[in-house]
């Protein structure tokens, strides 16, 4: 069921009504059936499934808070990881397909580990109730896509109560309502031109290969960025707060800033849970980024391709620290001042096309395709496509490209102001007429103009693959 369906809206509706309706001390138990009921929709197999494995991970954080046996804790992630080892190695034997799927199964994987080791360290207390914890691990916002929470950040949101509070529905909807933009204005256009593209990438050599690799940086983007709005502003709607998994990556001066801002709960899970307790910096550093790169790119799935993708990203981190000191004497040389506009410009253009190689290489279908199309990218020039009508031939007519076109620099507007100061905010405090205005005529764009107002229906998210 996607976040995108009448029916995820629907069962909502009922959640809030009931959520809202009930005693405050019974509020989490209804979260509770709206998760299960929500999981169980999408697959009841997988439901039982999801089950057992909080029943484990549930006991084995009693016992580990009582003997803080090491010994146990390595069995335990070694045992929680191999439901996902399989899957990945499944998908791989069967080809991609998946007869069977454990939806969610990559993120709440890597959740139950975090709370197992944070329980080993002492720094939360295990969960005595069984169904508190099941409803920490299968809160619905969150479950297909993450942002991947911490124990102490999420449980007692969910287990407190909360009262309605028109504000937190408000800013939920407006969440939602920028979520549906993101991703039908943005994601799912975009999308039609980067299958063109990396679907027949002999025929769509040169700058065909450029543009297809900065749509498709601009897509899955959009489309995560989509799906993390779309699930804070839900859980807004209950006034329960999911924490930002994206600051703006693409603003980035460095690799190592873009990383802390994209992806954040799973940048922050790698860092805490792997790159730390390798040694961090403080021994084998280099060892350490390629580790946890190598870690990253095996999460996505057992494949050259992402093997290859983490392993580009571990070399861009050490290549930046080991020349860092070397490219601010150039800067200086070549008299460009420390916080200047130059500067950032020419970091954040640099980030982004280093990103945007890696992502080729993400998206291709193997390894060698993306190579051959890095190739292509360098060996033809072609730029004269866009401007003589090329483009028109990738699959969206020029209205939707104008579209396409106006809605990123909405999204480069928008998120120039986000980075100052909270847009919802603002439009909170205009008045009721106003804010109905704003409300009728961004629905009315989205319905007219976005997928559904095309012959394109909305495709899946695309981190609901990993």
């Amino acid at each position: 069921m996607s976040f995108l369906s009448i029916e995820f809206y629907a069962i909502l509706f009922i959640c809030i009504t009931a959520y809202y309706l009930v005693p405050l001390k019974n509020r989490w138990l209804v979260l509770l059936v709206g998760s299960l009921g929500f999981y169980c929709f999408i697959s009841y197999k997988a439901l039982i499934v999801l089950i057992v494995i909080c029943l484990f991970s549930f006991m084995i954080g009693i016992i580990i808070e009582e003997k803080k046996s090491k010994k146990l804790l390595w069995i335990t992630i070694i045992l929680l990881l191999i439901p996902l080892i399989c899957s990945r190695v499944l998908s791989r034997i069967w080809g991609g397909r998946k007869p069977f799927v454990i939806v969610g199964l990559s993120y709440f994987t890597l959740q139950m580990i975090a709370y197992i080791a944070d329980v080993y360290k002492g720094k939360i207390s295990a969960q005595k109730n069984i169904l508190k914890y099941i409803l920490f691990i299968s809160f619905f916002p969150q479950i297909i896509q993450g942002p991947i929470p911490r124990y102490e950040q999420l449980q007692h949101q969910l287990i407190e109560g909360h009262r309605f509070e028109e504000d937190n529905v408000v800013k939920g909807f407006m969440l939602i309502l920028w979520g549906f933009f993101l991703k039908l204005m943005l994601a799912d256009k975009a999308a039609v031109l980067v299958n063109t593209v990396f679907g027949n990438y002999e025929v769509y050599a040169g700058v065909y290969i450029v543009l297809g690799g900065v749509l498709y940086s601009l897509q899955i983007y959009t489309d995560f960025l989509a799906y993390t709005t779309i699930a804070q502003g839900t859980a807004s709607l209950f006034g329960i707060s999911l924490a930002d998994n994206f600051a703006h990556p693409y603003f980035s001066c460095s690799l190592k800033q873009f990383w802390a801002r994209w992806h954040i709960s799973l940048s922050r899970w790698l860092r805490d849970y792997i790159y730390i307790p390798l040694g961090g910096n403080r021994k084998r550093e280099n060892v350490n980024i390629m580790i946890t790169f190598l870690v990253s790119g095996l999460w996505h799935g057992f494949c050259l391709k992402y093997v290859v993708w983490g392993m580009m990203h571990a070399g861009y981190q050490i290549a930046g620290i080991k020349t860092f000191a070397w490219r601010e004497r150039i800067y200086r040389a070549i008299h460009i001042e420390e916080h200047s506009h130059l500067k950032e410009v020419i970091k954040r253009t640099g980030t982004f096309i280093w990103v945007t190689v890696a992502w080729i290489i993400f998206r291709a279908d193997s390894t060698r395709q993306g190579l051959k199309m890095l190739c292509s990218s360098l060996k033809i020039f072609n730029p004269q496509i866009l401007w003589n009508g090329s483009i028109l031939r990738l699959g969206l007519e020029w209205q939707e490209i104008l579209i396409l076109v106006g809605s990123i620099l909405i999204l480069m507007r928008c998120s120039k102001m986000q980075e100052k100061y909270c847009i919802r905010d603002k439009i909170v405090k205009q008045p009721f007429a106003i804010r109905c205005a704003i409300y009728i005529a961004a629905i009315s764009v989205i319905w007219i103009f976005g997928t559904y107002g095309y012959k394109f229906e909305a495709s899946d998210f695309i981190y609901g693959g990993f």
